[in-house]
């Protein structure tokens, strides 16, 4: 009983820490695009004439 207590604390720890990094490394993604877009329209800004 206390060998299946372990496996499932261990499986869990193991999903939640792949699921962590999975998470951070979309957010790092996501970050950096939203940098890389929002200089491309700061630097096309002059081009617009209202």
């Amino acid at each position: 009983m206390d060998e299946k207590t372990y496996k499932i604390i261990g499986t869990g720890g193991v999903t939640a820490l792949i699921l962590g990094i999975c998470i951070l490394t979309g957010g790092i993604a996501a970050g950096i695009l939203l940098i890389i877009n929002g200089a491309k329209l700061l630097k096309s800004k002059t081009k617009i004439i209202f």
